[in-house]
């Protein structure tokens, strides 16, 4: 069919009185070959997520070693603490801002992210950004099961006295290591196996106890210390003049990377809100101030083992494994283990199981979906993306974070620029429907997404310090030379530019 969207009679949805918008049963086409129950929309009766269900996932995804190391990593490349938490503070409260934005159709339609992504780049485009997402959350699901994995062994080591380390090596590595990272990720996908309620409850039990656990530790190591050291005493390599800011924009998009998924993906999770009200103060509440607060800690931890060890231990799990009882020891494991399964099934599972479903609605299940981003995550060699501060940050963090604001940008700005927040819920897997465009692709959206994001990560380089060495996979002077100077604000420069040209391709276009 041609480029145009019909305009036809009005779907059969209800409003309800708060907003809401639920889908007539009979009108739910599940014979379409882009339907299943997993993407179709929650009913009104099952959106129960409240404030309390969404700022505990937050906090409980917050808190993950990854999360904690934040702040090391930017110690490391010459930041001071409060740099370095400044630095976090202010990511996290420009990528909630998205975050929200695209996080209102959730409770409002019920529906997911690849469904939302329908109603801008098509039936079928959809499954461009949709695969874009999924491919990110393995890799991250790789990171921290590999991360929780290697805390296990860490701190099982330290309870055998050691014998795992002498160990006989495969790949490399102690086989006892790869035996606790498949060990762990076969409990996350049993976790996730069960279901969103499930996940619910498991979150809900998950944030407070890994919010002890990190209190805790940092009482152990105050009264262990008897102060903080001398790390929140020691000055910035940078300062802040001109050294300082062509490391600090960098680091800003980088952290604002590594939220940049879910503020993509966050309607696989409002979409069982019970209004927004839940969703906006939920996340508000659960974010900025969780990650400020964990950056702060991982700081004054860090510090004071500094002031007992004579050296700064800015891993949780290698800290732990410093404590001289068993209890000790135990607690800290248990710790590590609900932190990273908290955090990566609810920010790197859920996302990629629904994407993937989305590519195949009649052959891929939500469970299916799930299997397979965990296959994914162990072949992607997760340990590799990890292997220095500067490709953590800079690389993986801050080309992921360009290509994903890109996205962002198509989609805040076609649900509520071109919009106005009204989608019709049938159409959404109806071919031929309103959402259908040409074939099931809107050219306008992916024009939007080539540019935006040729333009955000176009220019990305490596550094190359005195002994000629590379910090990453990228040319020196950028893989497209002339758009190096734009590298460096990635996520802002992909949203801003992809929004833009978005808006303006679609004026004039039928698209109610």
């Amino acid at each position: 069919m041609t480029d145009t969207v019909p305009q036809g009679p009005p779907t059969p949805q209800t409003t309800g009185a708060d907003g809401r918008v639920e889908l007539a049963p009979e009108a739910f086409p599940a014979d379409s070959p882009f339907a299943n129950e997993d993407l179709r929309p929650v009913p009104l009766a099952e959106r129960k997520w409240t404030t309390y269900n969404f700022a505990a996932l937050w906090i409980s995804m917050a808190h993950c070693i990854p999360s904690w190391t934040l702040a090391s990593g930017l110690v490391a490349i010459g930041m001071d603490w409060k740099q370095a938490v400044f630095t976090i503070a202010l990511a996290n409260v420009i990528v909630l801002l998205p975050m929200l934005a695209t996080g209102h159709a959730g409770p409002k339609y019920g529906i997911p992210f690849p469904v939302l992504a329908r109603a801008s780049f098509g039936l079928r485009g959809a499954n461009v950004p949709a695969l874009l997402r999924a491919a990110v959350a393995c890799g991250w699901f790789g990171i921290q099961t590999w991360i929780g994995g290697s805390g296990i062994f860490a701190l099982g080591s330290k309870i055998t006295g050691g014998e795992w380390e002498n160990a006989g090596r495969v790949g490399g590595q102690p086989w006892p290591l790869w035996l606790c990272f498949l060990l762990f990720w076969a409990v996350q996908i049993a976790i996730i196996w069960r279901g969103m309620n499930f996940l619910r409850h498991f979150e809900n039990w998950a944030a407070p106890f890994v919010l002890v656990g990190a209190f805790a530790l940092l009482i152990w190591i105050a009264v262990q210390a008897d102060g903080f050291g001398t790390l929140l005493s020691q000055p910035s390599e940078l300062g802040w003049g001109a050294d300082f800011w062509p490391v600090f924009f960098p680091s800003l998009m980088g952290m604002i990377g590594f939220w940049a998924t879910l503020s993509l993906n966050i309607p696989d999770f409002t979409r069982f809100g019970a209004g927004q009200r839940a969703q906006v103060y939920g996340q508000s509440l659960g974010l900025p101030t969780t990650m400020t607060l964990f950056a702060l800690l991982a700081v004054l931890v860090t510090s004071g083992s500094e002031a007992v060890y004579g050296e700064a231990i800015w891993d949780p799990v290698e800290l732990s494994a410093r404590a001289d009882n068993v209890f000790g020891l135990l607690f800290a494991l248990v710790t590590v283990l609900m932190a990273t399964v908290s955090t990566n099934i609810a920010a790197n599972v859920v996302s990629p199981a629904y994407d993937l479903a989305n590519l195949a609605p009649k052959l891929i299940t939500f469970r299916t979906g799930a299997l397979i981003t965990g296959v994914i995550g162990i072949l992607i060699s997760p340990w590799k993306l990890i292997s220095t501060p500067e490709f953590y940050i800079f690389t993986w963090l801050g080309v992921v974070g360009g290509l994903l604001g890109t996205v962002a940008g198509i989609l805040i700005a076609d649900y509520w620029i071109v919009r106005r927040t009204v989608l019709h819920l049938a159409d959404l897997y109806t071919p031929g429907g309103r959402y259908w465009y040409a074939a099931g692709w809107n050219w306008r959206a992916v024009v939007s997404f080539l540019v935006g994001g040729v333009l955000a990560v176009g220019g990305s380089y490596s550094t190359v310090n005195a002994e000629e060495v590379r910090s990453g996979p990228f040319p020196a002077d950028g893989l497209i030379p002339f758009l190096k100077p734009l590298a460096d604000y990635g996520w802002a420069v992909g949203l801003g530019a992809s929004l833009v040209l978005y808006v303006v391709l679609m004026a004039g276009h039928e698209r109610t």
